[in-house]
């Protein structure tokens, strides 16, 4: 089975300091969230093994992960499973599940955040479902580029 995922980058006028905070902070997670469904921010600890939450409108946990890598202002990698069975891994190991990874490299003051998001094929409807997550990645990756920009210029005309 051919693997799929999405694989996308951005160049971000912020250092990668800023890039993390937008990325973690509740503040910022709540505001790139939502392209995905959530409401309210991404609750996490980010500590390698803690757990991810992420809410639906009813405030129920719809996905559910666990770190896996933590390395402030480089990378992160946490799993994700949706609670809806199509969306869940077709063996239902927790080692099946997909992941969401960011990688971020800062040269003179910018930064390219690069996201990996996949391994869809583990899901049982995981090409019809792929591509519709890079559709998304297509609203995240700019509105999380604006955050991290203008918390970078606010920090600037202090």
């Amino acid at each position: 089975m051919t693997k799929l995922f999405v694989e996308k980058s951005i160049e971000i006028d912020a250092p990668a300091t800023t890039v993390w905070t937008v990325l973690t902070n509740p503040k910022f997670t709540e505001q790139w969230s939502g392209f995905f469904g959530a409401t309210g921010p991404v609750e996490a600890d980010w500590n390698l093994g803690s757990r991810v939450l992420w809410k639906n409108t009813e405030r129920e946990v719809y996905v559910s992960g666990t770190v896996k890598a933590a390395e402030t202002n480089k990378l992160l990698r946490f799993t994700v499973r949706a609670i809806k069975p199509e969306m869940q891994p077709m063996s239902g190991l927790a080692e099946d599940d997909i992941t969401q990874t960011y990688a971020l490299a800062e040269q003179a003051g910018r930064t390219t955040l690069s996201i990996a998001h996949g391994d869809f094929s583990k899901l049982r409807d995981g090409e019809k479902i792929r591509p519709g997550a890079a559709a998304l990645w297509d609203g995240v990756l700019p509105k999380i580029k604006e955050l991290a920009e203008r918390l970078t210029s606010a920090a600037n005309t202090r």
